[in-house]
């Protein structure tokens, strides 16, 4: 098994949104893909796919407790 890297987000905004659909669209992608906003797939041994987000801190209670799969997309974004 691959080690991850495992990444807490603080502040689930527009940002962290955009990395988190980013690293789950291209999460199976190929080396020589083309990936927009990404140099390279992989990097240093390390493949997109993986990034592991482990958790989430946000102090909008329209966030909080939900899993960040839904918090991503909770206004305000």
């Amino acid at each position: 098994m691959a080690l991850k890297i495992r990444v807490a987000i603080a502040g689930v905004g527009n940002c962290a949104s955009a990395l988190v659909q980013g690293v789950y669209y291209y999460r199976n992608a190929r080396e020589d893909d083309r990936v927009p906003g990404i140099m390279h797939v992989d990097f240093g041994g390390y493949h997109i796919g993986d990034i592991e987000f482990v958790a989430a801190f946000d102090v909008n209670k329209l966030k909080i407790g939900k899993d960040l799969s839904e918090a991503i997309f909770a206004e305000p974004n």
